[in-house]
This record gives structure tokens, C-alpha cells and sequence, in this order.
């Protein structure tokens, strides 16, 4: 087998390196920390439509106009696509006709403006592919996929508009743009030399063709997962309860009630259920089956495995790429993030895992140490991780998870939020009562955001907190629209989306401290395009090694005493969170980083040796990723936070394929950052946090990040805080001297 790609840089100086300026614009796939921005300069809004076809009409009513969910129906789906791709095409040959020499007004300003009925209709795809998924929608989802790329595939390998593109990013006038719109033109140029543009011929024709192909495979996988994230569940009945949280299981209970098996309990094939059955059931035989369940989603030998198609998109990619002149997927795929390439990716991520690794081993031996104390006569599995784990917890900070959850009630976290919003960015939140704006599912709810200074509407923000059948695993974020000024003021709107289990009616939503906190990084993101200050719609994307970064930070908000003393309060008593309670979460903070950072890395780094090995050096999916594993020194009491046949932020679209690592690298930031805080003394203090929001928050990718973190924090990032963070030994290359 070939060897693992190893460090060969420095860690601290890859932080150095000013990023390439890019944008990534492709909607990531589910999971707990996935984000995206529906704003993209190919499919952004458009000219009025008429009822005709009204998935492409624009948005009226209040607050900028909003989307018309209550009359958005899936009848119209297909031809209003098919139309808005025409007008989109139509733009984009007013734009190629045009006589006048190409200008920075005339080509990149009209592309910010192409194809904005297509942008509107993307805002109800993408609740019927995420939130409301049926099998009607799968099936013209699966009728169009080749049409859009196909389409895509018009507008990125048009020479005659790259041409025009390149005239302005060659021209005189780029000297006297704004250094924003600047970043503008070249983010377009890239988008288009790196897709496609450059090549002719059979090459230009074989590469949309391989577009189309992975487009199907993409929708592929993504159903697949679905499905068994829909078909498979474990009922278990009264005697099968022991340990479960009352909460927990009054939960179960109403969602076996809501799959018509009334009288049992039904444990369904989603993290948010199957992690708090594995920390806290006391029955073994059944937290191996509900562990291998949701292991095993995508890789059960069915019609729904997806072992062959990871295959397939290896190999599309991978040719590809090669047709552009790269070496392998990674190297194309990274060359427009902050690390640069895959060897500063796997630069920051194999010390981190080595530490883990380690970490890892001393957990399990004082997971074994205490079950064997027990005489509970076992070895310790993967299934056994979690619930050893709260045992040790327990034990050794008289920690107990379910106790710490009697404080994490859902409103009070989501009003402990407005609150952190408020203080930090000046934002108020009001609550719109039901109907004043159309939602897609009855339990969405919408707050109108002002600027507390000015009383200036600055968005709204819609929250879709529970699961239900059709929507997909995980939290994430989205926008319907991005805030602009090139066409006049924009607002925004940011939605937020979760999938906590809906509790027994007039009963409390209370969560456990991870998702808590995936709660507040959701938010973060939701921040990030609330506060927003660019003039343009490709400025509010973003570099994917980047982007979590925000959100990320947000997390540290949680336990600021602020958000403690006023927020986590007792569901019975109302009382605050004890002191005591506080300092042994505090002390726990780094419990069981080993289990946290281990699974993550591993999925990352299995990610990245996808992307820099050749395919026809995979003989199937399985055997190379147990293989590769091996290799890496996984410990066998865990596995992958998402398995190769579920790893749907790499293989159901292109958002993190190549990238998953950069949510450690986004949190190598997020540690030296919030150093910044903690050295002012607060989280809370009025110079680092105006600087947070000027500097990486508001300019979203109007600045290269790079050069907008060193404005933030007078420096780069020093990458050993980190490790510092996590509690692991500093290696000697991170001691951020390099």
C-alpha cells in the first residue's frame, strides 16, 4: 500500500502564507457543522416573472419581500428550472453580445446580476432536497440533475465570456478598482479558469461530460443515505429503557407513536438519537445494534449501497482534474484555500492526530480500569465508547451529562444567543408571530434581526429545530438571500437548522452540552451572513478552510458566565447552573478529546488520502479504508465520524471533498483567537469584539482571509494554541517561531 502523505513544512509557517483569493460556492452536505450561501454569481435571483411560472417570481411582502412557501408547489418545479435556466443563459448572451469593451460594469457586475429567478427557485430546492424531502421531489431532482449541469457547464465553459472575463482581469481598470471589487474579478477569473474555461475541444466536451455524471452520482449517494437514515429504526419496548433519560425516552416514545408503533420506542437512525442511546443505555446487546445501524448506513450490500459510487466519483475527479493539469484532486481542490495545498493540510492534521491517538489509548485504559472495577466482565468496543466514557466522567468530575442537560433547555439557549448577538453585534431579535411570513413546515419559526443603534431592519432569521421523516441528519446553516449594495440595500435571510427530537407536547427540549454548542456554531454561521457589510453576491461566499472558523468561535460564548448566570437554568427550579456544576464542566472541558478529535481526524484524514491517491490504486471503498486506517494507527474501540459509504460532506457534492480537514484548521484560528479574548480579559470586551466583527465577520470574502485574521489579531494565527486548547503536548514545530 502507499505511504501516507507526512509532514514536510513547518505547521507554524503554514499559517503564514497569505490564502489564494477563491470562493467556494457549493452546498456542503449534512451534517452537524455544515454551512452554505445560496447567494453565487450563476444562480442568484432574476428579472420579474409572471404567475407562469411562480418559483421564479419575485419576492413580495415585508422585509425585502420573503419566499412564498405556502404556494410553492412541487407541480411547478420542472418548468420553472427549465425557464429559469433559459433566462439565466439569456443574460449571460446579453452580457457576450454586448459591443462596448469589456469593463468591470459591463462583465463581472452584469454576471453579479445573472440568473436571479434561478436564485429564487434554488431557495425552494433547496428545502425540498434538505427540510421536506419526498420521493416525488427525489424523482425530478433526478430528471434534472444532468439538464443544470449540463447548463452550468454553458455558462463556465463559454470562451467567449471567459474572454470578456479576462479582458477585465487583465485590463488597466483593475488599478482603480476598489481593492473589494478588485478580489471580485479575480474571484470570477478563478471560477471560471479552474472550472473548465481554459480547455477546447474534446477536452471541454469530456469535461461536462464527467460534470453531469458526478451531479447523478452526487444525488445518488445523498438518497441512498437518506434512505437508510429513513428505513432503518430500532424499536425497543419498556424493559429495554434502563438508563435512558426520562426525556429521552418520553421522546422516543412520541416519535414510535409518529411511525405508528404506538406502545414501543423508537430509536431512529440520526446522531441526535443514536448518541444519547450509546452514552446512556444500559442494555449492551442493544447498543451494538444501534451503533452498527448507524455504521452501516450506505454500506449494506443493497440497492442503496454506495461502496461503487464513491468509486465512480474517484474516478471522475480524478480525471478531471487531470484534464486541467493537476496531479491528483487535492492538489486542485486546495490550491484556492488558506493551507495552499495537501501537504500544509496534512501538515496541521498529523501532529493533532498523533496526540489524539494517544490521548485515545489513555481513555480507553481508564474506561476498561473502571468496567472491570464494575465486574462488568467486557472488552471495551466502540459501542461501549460513549457509555464508559459518561461512567468515567462521572466518576472523576462527578459529572453527569444528564444532570448537565437539566440546564441546557432549547428556548433559553436560542434566547442565550440573541443575547451574545446583541451584546457582540448589536443585534435585537423579535419573535413574528405565525403567518406574517410563510414557513415550510408549521414548527419554523422567524425572528425580525434590527440594529440596535440605528433600528434598522438588518434581516430575518428562520429556525427549523426538530426532525421529521424527509429531512436530512445533522445541523446546518443556509441563506435565501445575502445582504448587497451594488443594486441597492439588501437585507438578509439566515436560517438555521437542527434535529433535535420533537418532546411530547407541553414538554421542555433539553439537549446535551455537544449539541448545545453545535447549536451557538450554527449560529455563528447564521452571524456571519447577518453581519455582513459586502456590495457584491460572490462576497458572501467564502474559503471552506475559513468559513467554519465564525462559527466555530461562537462556541466559546456558551460558557461565559453572562450566558451561565442568565440563561442555564434549572428546567424545574429555575435556577441558575451552581458554581460547582460550572467549574467541573470547566474542568471536563478537555475530558474525552482524545474520542472527539480521534473520530474527526480520522474521517479528514481518510478524506485527504482519497484525494491524493490514484484511484486505480483502490480496489473498493471498505478494504481501503480499513487498510488506510491500519496504517494510521486507528484505535480499535473507534470509528469514523462518518464512514466512507455515509460521508456525505465528501461524496453527495464537492462543499468539503478534499476539505473535511478544514474544520481543524478553521479551528486552529478559533484557538488563537479566542486567546485574543482571554488576554483582554473578557469575551465580552468592546475593542476585540468591534475588531471581530470588522475584521472576520462583516467582509465575509471581500478580504483574503489571511490578511483579515493578521488585521484581527496584529499577527497570524499561532497554530500550537491549538494543541494548547485541546489540552495536548506542543510539538517542537508548533511552537510558532517558524
Amino acid at each position: 500500500m502507499r505511504k501516507l502523505m507526512m509532514l514536510t513544512v513547518s505547521t507554524a509557517a503554514i499559517f503564514a502564507a497569505a490564502c489564494t483569493p477563491g470562493e467556494d460556492t457549493a452546498t456542503p452536505a449534512a451534517d452537524e457543522h455544515a454551512a452554505s450561501d445560496t447567494a453565487t454569481s450563476q444562480a442568484e435571483g432574476s428579472e420579474a416573472m409572471t404567475t407562469e411560472h411562480p418559483l421564479l417570481a419575485e419576492w413580495t411582502g415585508p422585509y425585502g419581500g420573503v419566499p412564498d412557501f405556502d404556494n410553492a408547489s412541487l407541480d411547478n418545479l420542472a418548468a420553472d428550472t427549465r425557464q429559469g435556466m433559459a433566462d439565466n443563459l439569456a443574460d449571460i448572451d446579453a452580457i457576450v453580445n454586448n459591443p462596448e469593451a469589456p469593463t468591470f460594469d459591463n462583465t463581472i457586475v452584469a454576471l453579479e446580476r445573472s440568473g436571479e429567478g434561478l436564485g429564487r427557485l434554488f431557495t425552494y430546492w433547496g428545502i425540498w432536497s434538505s427540510n421536506m424531502s419526498t420521493p416525488e421531489f427525489r424523482a425530478i431532482e433526478q430528471e434534472l440533475t444532468p439538464e443544470l449541469s449540463a447548463f452550468n457547464s454553458q455558462i463556465t465553459q463559454n470562451q467567449a465570456l471567459f474572454e470578456r472575463v479576462r479582458a477585465v482581469y487583465e485590463s488597466d481598470e483593475m488599478q482603480s478598482l476598489r481593492p473589494d471589487q478588485q478580489r471580485l474579478v479575480q474571484l470570477t477569473y478563478d471560477q471560471f479558469a479552474r472550472n473548465g474555461a481554459t480547455l477546447e475541444g474534446a477536452a471541454a466536451e469530456r469535461y461536462a461530460e464527467i460534470n453531469q455524471e458526478l451531479a447523478q452520482l452526487y444525488n445518488t449517494f445523498s438518497n441512498n443515505l437518506l434512505n437508510d437514515e429513513e428505513s432503518y429504526v430500532t424499536y425497543i419496548s419498556e424493559d429495554q429503557l434502563s438508563g435512558l433519560p426520562e426525556s429521552f425516552v418520553r421522546a422516543s416514545a412520541a416519535a414510535a407513536e409518529a411511525r405508528d408503533h404506538e406502545g414501543e420506542y423508537a430509536i431512529t437512525n440520526t446522531r441526535s438519537s443514536m448518541d444519547p442511546f450509546l452514552t446512556f443505555s444500559d442494555e449492551r446487546d442493544l447498543r451494538e445494534t444501534v451503533w452498527r445501524t448507524y455504521y452501516d448506513r450506505g454500506d449494506n450490500g443493497d440497492a442503496f449501497d454506495n461502496n461503487a459510487v464513491i468509486m465512480d466519483i474517484l474516478r471522475l475527479r480524478d480525471e478531471r482534474v487531470e484534464l486541467l493539469g493537476y496531479d491528483n484532486y487535492a492538489q486542485w481542490r486546495l490550491e484556492n484555500r488558506m493551507a495552499g495545498n495537501p501537504e500544509n493540510a496534512m501538515g496541521l492534521m498529523v501532529p493533532v492526530w498523533e496526540a489524539a491517538v494517544a490521548r485515545i489509548h489513555e481513555e480507553v485504559a481508564d474506561m476498561q480500569a473502571l468496567a472491570d472495577a464494575r465486574g462488568d466482565d467486557i472488552t471495551i468496543a466502540p459501542w461501549d465508547y460513549r457509555y464508559y466514557a459518561e461512567k468515567v466522567r462521572q466518576d472523576r468530575y462527578e459529572l453527569d451529562s444528564d444532570e448537565v442537560k437539566q440546564y441546557l433547555q432549547l428556548d433559553n439557549l436560542r434566547e442565550a444567543m440573541f443575547y451574545v448577538a446583541g451584546e457582540l453585534f448589536g443585534f435585537e431579535f423579535r419573535e413574528l408571530p405565525a403567518g406574517e411570513v410563510s414557513v415550510w413546515h408549521p414548527t419554523v419559526r422567524v425572528w425580525e434581526v434590527t440594529d440596535r443603534a440605528s433600528g434598522d431592519n438588518v434581516g430575518l432569521w428562520y429556525l427549523d429545530p426538530y426532525a421529521r421523516q424527509g429531512k436530512r441528519s445533522g445541523a446546518w446553516a443556509n441563506s435565501f438571500r445575502g445582504h448587497t449594495t451594488f443594486d441597492g440595500e439588501t437585507n438578509v435571510l439566515a436560517t438555521n437548522n437542527s434535529n433535535f427530537v420533537e418532546p411530547a407536547p407541553g414538554e421542555p427540549v433539553l439537549v446535551s452540552w455537544d449539541d448545545a454548542t453545535t447549536f451557538f456554531h450554527e449560529f455563528g454561521h447564521a452571524l456571519h451572513a447577518l453581519s455582513s457589510n459586502v456590495a457584491y453576491p460572490t462576497l458572501n461566499g467564502g474559503v471552506r478552510d475559513y468559513t467554519e472558523f465564525q462559527s466555530q468561535l461562537l462556541e466559546r460564548w456558551l460558557l461565559t458566565d453572562a450566558v451561565v448566570e442568565n440563561y442555564l437554568v434549572h428546567v424545574e427550579t429555575g435556577e441558575p447552573m451552581p458554581q460547582a456544576l460550572i467549574d467541573r464542566i470547566r474542568a471536563a472541558a478537555n475530558f474525552n478529546q482524545g474520542f472527539d478529535t480521534g473520530e474527526y481526524l480520522a474521517s479528514a484524514l481518510m478524506d485527504m488520502v482519497y484525494h491524493t491517491t490514484d484511484p486505480a490504486e483502490i480496489d473498493d471503498p471498505d478494504s481501503f479504508e480499513r487498510d488506510t486506517l491500519e496504517e494510521l494507527g486507528m484505535p480499535d474501540e473507534i470509528v469514523m465520524r462518518h464512514r466512507s459509504p455515509q460521508f456525505g460532506h465528501v461524496f453527495s457534492g464537492e462543499g468539503y471533498s478534499a476539505g473535511y480537514y478544514g474544520y481543524l484548521w478553521a479551528d486552529a484560528l478559533t484557538a488563537d483567537a479566542a486567546e485574543a479574548f482571554e488576554e483582554a480579559g473578557s469575551y465580552y470586551d468592546p475593542a476585540v469584539s468591534g475588531r471581530l466583527v470588522e475584521y472576520l465577520f462583516a467582509p465575509r470574502n471581500s478580504v483574503d482571509p489571511a490578511v483579515a485574521y493578521r488585521e484581527f489579531r496584529g499577527r497570524d494565527a499561532d497554530p500550537a494554541a491549538l494543541m494548547r486548547d485541546r489540552g495536548f503536548p506542543v510539538p517542537d514545530n508548533m511552537d510558532g517561531d517558524d
